[in-house]
C-alpha cells in the first residue's frame, strides 16, 4: 500500500508550486501517492484555473500520512487558512515532515514552528511583515529552499529546489538520480 502526501488545497492556491513534486511522488515506482486535503470537501479552484475536489478534509485525513505540503496563495495573507493548524500540529508532534512554500512557509514562521531551525522564505523583511509574531530572524537563510528537523521551507521562485528537497528527505531516488533530475529541470536540454 502506497504512502500518502497530503496536499492541502483552497481557493487560489499556486499550483505550479507543487507541480514537480507532486509528479514525482505519483511515479508507479515511487512508494508514495499525493492525496488533496482542504478545509472542506467543496470544489477548490487553483490559481492557473484547476477545479479539484478535495480527497480529504481536516475532519476526516488519515492520521499516519507521510508528509504535508503547504502550496503558496494569497489566502494564508488573509488568515483564511488558519483552520489547517490542528493538521500542522498532528505533523509536527508525530514527526511527520511539512513542506511550506512561499506564504505558506510564512504561516509556519506566524505560528512558531521557524523560530529555533533553519528555514527559507521570500526574504526575511518579508516574513517579518506577514508573521508579527515570527521570532526567527536569526535562522533565516537567504537560500532557495532549506530542509531542517522535518520542516522544509522554499521561496515562491523555488518550485524546483522545493520539489528537490522532498525528494532528498523521502529518499524517492537515490541523490544522483535526485542531482540529474534537478539539474535537467533546471538547465533544460540547451546551454544558451
Amino acid at each position: 500500500m502506497k504512502k500518502e502526501v497530503l496536499v492541502f488545497i483552497f481557493n487560489g492556491y499556486a499550483d505550479w508550486e507543487s507541480a514537480y513534486i507532486c509528479s514525482e511522488l505519483n511515479e508507479l515506482e515511487t512508494d508514495y501517492i499525493v492525496k488533496t486535503l482542504s478545509l472542506d470537501k467543496e470544489p477548490k479552484i487553483s490559481m492557473g484555473g484547476f477545479r479539484i475536489i478535495p480527497d480529504y478534509d481536516i475532519s476526516d485525513y488519515p492520521k499516519n500520512f507521510s508528509m504535508l505540503l503547504l502550496i503558496g496563495g494569497y489566502a494564508w495573507m488573509k488568515q483564511k487558512n488558519n483552520a489547517i493548524l490542528p493538521v500542522v500540529e498532528h505533523a509536527v508532534k508525530h514527526h511527520i515532515s511539512v513542506a511550506a512554500i512561499r506564504n505558506a512557509a510564512n504561516f509556519m514562521a506566524e505560528n512558531g514552528y521557524l523560530d529555533t531551525i533553519r528555514h527559507s522564505g521570500n526574504t526575511l523583511e518579508y516574513m517579518k511583515s506577514q508573521a508579527p509574531h515570527y521570532k526567527g530572524d536569526s535562522n533565516f537563510l537567504q537560500k532557495q529552499a532549506v530542509c531542517d528537523s522535518d520542516i522544509i521551507t522554499a521561496n515562491g521562485t523555488a518550485s524546483l529546489e522545493f520539489a528537490r528537497e522532498i525528494m532528498l528527505y523521502l529518499k524517492l531516488k537515490s541523490v544522483e538520480k535526485i542531482d540529474e533530475w534537478y539539474k535537467f529541470n533546471k538547465l533544460g536540454f540547451y546551454k544558451r
